[in-house]
């Protein structure tokens, strides 16, 4: 894991806005897949991935949640990289730059929208509190996922940060993981490297 004074730097030095990322899978898809980042939509979750990003904290990271017909997930930096981890902790880390307060829109989850992981359950009700809700909510920090197909279901409780312009054919190339919560066993397909792109 990268430590915070060299992303906050890096934070501070990138530009304000990106158009996108190019990600470079290598594993059973090898491609690259092109994302544009919705600075207008969700500006902090953009600034971001792209400071992240020029960072070289996603290189060699693994899509380590991959559900057919649903998504593919990746960028946990922390635990799922290709030079350490245990696959037991993979999604569960993060980066050292703060968590990202929700950036709602009416964008909805359609195939190749890319939006950002967070923890915890979305619901109010039940165990959790109103405010142990949006603790949730504004948990997004360094993981995103990309959509195989709608899933309208994520609508108002994930932030959409991006969509796929090209690669889709990368996208549903990656490799599966086993149900029902896409854990993928064996070498997971990873982002090689990803660039920032204007």
């Amino acid at each position: 894991m990268l430590r915070s004074l060299p992303l906050v730097l890096c934070l501070a030095a990138a530009p304000a806005f990106a158009t996108g990322l190019k990600i470079h899978v290598a594993g059973v898809a090898n491609g690259v897949i092109e994302i544009d980042l919705l600075e207008d939509v969700a500006p902090q979750h953009s600034a971001q991935m792209t400071a992240l990003a020029e960072a070289g904290f996603y290189d060699g990271v693994y899509f380590h949640r991959v559900i057919d017909g649903f998504m593919a997930q990746t960028g946990d930096g922390e635990f799922a990289r290709i030079d350490s981890g245990d696959p037991q902790f993979w999604g569960r880390g993060g980066s050292d730059l703060p968590n990202i307060p929700a950036e709602f829109s009416d964008i909805p989850f359609d195939r190749g929208v890319v939006g950002m992981a967070r923890a915890g359950d979305p619901r109010c009700g039940g165990a959790p509190s109103c405010q142990e809700r949006q603790q949730f909510l504004d948990s997004a920090n360094s993981q995103f996922f990309i959509m195989f197909a709608p899933g309208h279901f994520l609508n108002g409780n994930y932030t959409v940060v991006g969509r796929v312009i090209s690669g889709l054919e990368i996208l549903d190339a990656i490799r599966r993981g086993r149900p029902p919560n896409g854990a993928v066993s064996g070498t997971p397909d990873r982002m090689e490297s990803v660039e920032v792109t204007d």
